[in-house]
């Protein structure tokens, strides 16, 4: 019996191949996106509820808000410190979440108490937490 689970792709990544794969039917695209398991006999398994779930994560709408916990136990919490040097960290649950990848840049617009960071060149997709 061999057990195994591909890794399945997230974030941007997932919602890019979605799109290049639009043309074939959606379990093979679930598969093709890594969204099976392999069990006895090697037979396949198709999880489109995880599949569906990520997409609509990656498209910022998650649907099971225990989810987002960072595996230590702790929770994002939508408030930052402004460091000693003057600087905001933003933590890598929000850019996990989000998807981003090392090099991304984003636009930061000031308003009145306010700063809005917008990425460069994203789809107009809002990340709002309503």
């Amino acid at each position: 019996m061999s057990e195994t689970s591909p890794i399945p792709l997230e974030g941007k990544a997932l919602l890019q191949k979605v799109k290049e794969l639009s043309d074939i039917p959606r379990r093979q695209r679930a598969k093709a996106c890594g969204y099976y398991t392999l069990g006895k006999n090697d037979k396949e398994r198709v999880n489109l509820t995880a599949f569906y779930d990520a997409v609509l994560a990656a498209k910022g709408v998650p649907l099971d808000p225990e989810r987002t916990k960072d595996g230590r136990g702790r929770e994002a919490t939508f408030r930052v410190s402004v460091h000693k040097n003057g600087q905001i960290v933003i933590g890598s649950s929000y850019t996990q979440k989000m998807g981003l990848q090392p090099g991304d840049e984003f636009e930061i617009k000031l308003g009145y108490k306010h700063i809005h960071l917008k990425q460069v060149g994203a789809d107009d997709i809002e990340f709002d937490e309503d």
